[in-house]
């Protein structure tokens, strides 16, 4: 896949408070759970980095390699933005790791490979199926140099089958898996979801199944290998609709019909228009929600034909909605006990009270300097959130470090800078 780096930038507004960074790991808890672990990443795009990077901020230590040029996700910005000449995708995916730069194409850089491999605990990566294999650092190769070795390694569609060569993306998994049918409608036709859905469920499974596997390497000593698809993610992503059409009988059509959201559920679950907005109501009673409205009589449906008869309950639903406030739909919803929910846009997401006080976002100062706000780690642990100890690194910053713990002297280094196997030592180019 190639991409067009934008050659323009929005400006970035650089005067927040900014989160301080701590010179050391301070040995939390959260920063420990992997303490001692290391990850030889060989991730681009956005699957295999972020799932790297989870790994990172739980305190392992990820060494993410790339090209001298750097990877896809330093040359794509994402809206056309950059900071400090940092792109959006490059932010998204890879705090917490060092940065190793290294020309594959060198016999010396797959020595250096092969030294980092038989030096891990893991190896993740996300080339097409083969790729490494080609440069002599696939999964057979790799547990000859180290037979603990965990290979974890992201594809399209799977190690094998059919579509094994197929270009794997987001939105090409979107459509061939039914996600964007069933998140259209009727009406409208498929839509696929509006963030890269399957790119980050895939990553918290690659995640997830290379932490199940260094779980067994700590009980047994054995290594495993892993290996998650963006076709599985995203049929996973879909399991209890895929399970509802599976069994019994099945649907002619799977698109919802008008503000229904999911052709399984029946009414009133859904997205509504107000006079103003939009309002979702969850799960409940059709009674209750009909004697909150004040629906006529002729306009209640059962509760137990809130599936079958679900387009006749929503469209009255719809209308009487649609003659209320936002505001006004919520008071009658808390009063009445519907569960609901505004819907809101991104302003109101960055200033919701649950989501400050969660602290979900924030903003530390980058490698360049420049402030940079970030999306936390998901998880707390033992109440607190792992640290951002590292922010995206510059391309390459971390290659003398970790050269020089593998043993190569300085005579060396400059000696594999001046052969290109690997990039600029002690860089100090922007991403």
């Amino acid at each position: 896949m190639t991409a067009q780096v934008a050659t323009h930038s929005y400006e970035i507004d650089f005067k927040r408070e900014v989160d301080p960074l701590p010179e050391k790991p301070k040995g939390e808890a959260m920063a420990d759970l992997l303490s001692g672990v290391r990850v030889l990443s060989f991730n681009h795009f956005l699957m295999g980095p972020v799932a790297a990077q989870f790994l990172a901020d739980l305190g392992a230590d990820v060494i993410a390699v790339e090209p001298p040029d750097g990877a896809f996700q330093r040359k794509w910005g994402g809206a056309d933005k950059w900071v400090d000449g940092q792109s959006m995708l490059l932010l998204t995916g890879n705090r917490n790791k060092r940065s190793l730069t290294l020309d594959l194409k060198k016999p010396e850089a797959i020595e250096i490979a092969r030294k980092l491999i038989a030096t891990s605990d893991v190896m993740a990566e996300n080339f097409r199926p083969g790729v490494l294999d080609k440069l002599g650092l696939g999964y057979e190769e790799a547990k000859k140099i180290n037979p603990q070795i965990i290979y974890a390694a992201a594809s399209g569609y799977g190690p094998d089958g059919p579509y094994v060569y197929r270009p794997g993306q987001d939105l090409l998994v979107q459509a061939m898996s039914g996600l964007a049918t069933i998140t259209g409608s009727r009406e409208q036709g498929p839509r696929a979801v509006g963030v890269s859905a399957v790119d980050h469920h895939g990553a918290a499974l690659f995640a997830a199944g290379i932490l199940a596997a260094l779980v067994r390497k700590t009980r047994t000593g054995q290594g495993c290998r892993v290996d998650v698809s963006l076709l599985s993610a995203a049929l996973d992503l879909q399991m209890e609709s895929f399970t509802c059409y599976l069994n019994g009988q099945r649907p002619d059509d799977v698109r919802q019909p008008g503000p229904i959201s999911g052709w399984y559920y029946g009414a009133p679950y859904g997205i509504y228009p107000t006079r103003d907005a939009h309002i979702a109501i969850s799960l409940g009673s059709l009674s209750a929600l009909s004697k909150t409205l004040d629906l006529p009589v002729d306009q209640r449906i059962p509760d137990k034909e809130a599936y079958r008869r679900r387009d006749e309950a929503s469209a009255a639903i719809a209308a009487n909605v649609a003659e209320r406030t936002t505001a006004e739909c919520i008071a009658l919803f808390e009063a009445g006990g519907i569960w609901h929910a505004a819907v809101n846009d991104y302003a109101d997401v960055v200033s919701d009270p649950q989501v400050v006080h969660n602290k979900n976002f924030q903003v530390v100062n980058g490698a360049t300097g420049a402030p940079i706000t970030l999306v936390s780690h998901p998880v707390r642990y033992d109440g607190k959130l792992p640290e951002v100890r590292l922010p995206p690194q510059k391309l390459g910053a971390q290659t003398e470090e970790i050269l020089k713990e593998l043993g190569y002297d300085d005579r060396q280094l400059k000696e594999l800078s001046k052969t290109g196997a690997v990039g600029a030592l002690k860089s100090a180019r922007a991403a």
